[in-house]
């Protein structure tokens, strides 16, 4: 019988044109021992990503057309089912994510206190280096937004470092591998998934993100558009429009 201690986790690292922070991330992510594997999805970019990643020590996983983050994280995902992981942790190829926190965040999984475990930069204990107060307006807004329509306090609900047991994608009615969840949409798609089942207990450990230099070093999202796409699951899942 398979013990918490045991258990393999993976670390999945989205990641488009990231040259020169992405080899960092997976070195940094080695160094901490805490994880067993980590696969880095190169979203079709156009520098060395892919280069730097492999020499690093990630395996890594190359789309031949970009098709969004979503996709990305979805690969890793099946990747981890495919190679027999029990839990996943998902950090950003930007370098915003601090690793040293991923026992942090994977902990009450293994702990058994939990199945998801959603960072909060909000929570007290977590910090945002070099933020931006529009940013932090827009996230507590959407943060809000989504706790009212998933009817449970989420104190960040757009921070992309978490970690969930694989055995989620057992249920049947969450169903990752849909075209529309391509981009922005599969991160909140899974989280208001996971909040909303009876079977998933979720829960938020305190983080620490770090934003570099300008606006265009630390998004590539765009205004609107790509805010839609964020929202988009929450109104489709709460009016049963999509599964």
């Amino acid at each position: 019988m398979q013990t918490p201690a045991d258990e393999k986790i993976l670390a999945v690292i989205p990641a488009f044109n990231e040259e020169g922070k992405v080899g960092r991330v997976v070195e940094k992510i080695r160094q901490t021992g805490a994880v067993d594997g980590i696969v880095a999805v190169d979203d079709c970019s156009s520098d060395t990503t892919s280069q730097e990643a492999a020499s690093s020590g990630a395996a890594v996983i190359r789309h031949e057309k970009n098709m969004g983050v979503g996709a990305a994280i979805r690969t890793g995902i099946n990747y981890g089912i495919q190679n027999d992981f029990q839990i996943c942790v998902i950090l950003s190829g930007d370098d915003q994510h601090e690793p040293q926190e991923i026992e942090r965040v994977v902990a009450p999984i293994r702990e058994g206190r939990c199945d998801f475990v959603q960072g909060s930069r909000r929570l007290k204990g977590g910090n945002v280096v070099n933020d931006r107060p529009f940013r932090k307006v827009a996230t507590q807004s959407f943060s809000l937004f989504f706790s009212l329509v998933a009817r449970k306090r989420i104190t960040d609900a757009t921070n992309g470092f978490r970690a969930f047991r694989l055995t989620l994608f057992d249920d049947p009615e969450i169903e990752i591998d849909q075209d529309w969840l391509d981009r922005y949409e599969l991160e909140p798609y899974i989280l208001f998934k996971a909040v909303k089942s009876k079977k998933v207990r979720v829960i938020e450990v305190p983080i620490t993100i770090y934003y570099h230099g300008n606006r265009k070093a630390f998004t590539k999202m765009k205004p609107f558009r790509d805010w839609w796409r964020i929202a988009k699951p929450l109104i489709y899942l709460a009016l049963r429009l999509r599964k």
